[in-house]
């Protein structure tokens, strides 16, 4: 049985990207799957890793928890909107707190190289834009996909990793979102 994590990356529960994320999860559950989720606004942590690497902070009881539940998942499934180009603030510090040392990757001794600790895994970015994709792409280079894909995701050796854009949100109408929300239900159904 295939396991699933939802990791709703929006820090407000009245967000079309938290209607997205219990639509994918409507959709697992229809399925033969197994999902849990991780609501980034609802845990009690801090977000700034105040000593970088070269100390261990302790991780709060929430965070403890947000690992053990990416351990146990085989597809991580990000649902976030694009602020300013990136990550909100709050799953900008999660990462940082969450995808540690020792946790999602290894530095190996003497060597600009590193172990991937999360191999195994894949994972699907659903994310919001104010703008056509096409224009976040060729504009600005998607910095936020290239981020989360490329420098957390695949760095701890989670690949493949599946994009969908849900564009343009602003001024968006109802029937648009609900079109939308039907078919990330159907993405959870099938686990894409």
């Amino acid at each position: 049985m295939k396991k699933i994590l939802i990791i709703n990356g929006h820090p407000s529960a009245d967000s079309f990207c938290h209607s997205l994320a219990e639509a994918y999860k409507r959709g697992v559950i229809k399925s033969d799957a197994e999902v849990k989720e991780i609501i980034i606004g609802n845990l009690n942590f801090n977000p700034n890793l105040e000593l970088g690497y070269e100390e261990k902070s302790e991780l709060e009881p929430d965070l403890l928890e947000c690992q053990q539940k990416i351990k146990w998942a085989d597809h991580l499934v990000w649902v976030h909107p694009v602020w300013w180009g990136g990550l909100p603030a709050i799953t900008k510090g999660f990462i940082d707190r969450t995808f540690l040392p020792g946790f999602a990757f290894q530095y190996k001794e003497n060597s600009v190289w590193w172990d991937k600790l999360l191999i195994g895994k894949t994972a699907h970015i659903i994310t919001t834009l104010d703008q056509p994709s096409w224009y976040y792409w060729l504009v600005f280079g998607r910095p936020s996909i290239n981020q989360l894909k490329k420098t957390v995701l695949e760095f701890c050796g989670i690949k493949p990793v599946k994009v969908t854009y849900i564009e343009p949100i602003r001024n968006s109408t109802i029937e648009f979102r609900n079109n939308w929300l039907k078919k990330v239900e159907t993405m959870g159904n099938k686990m894409m």
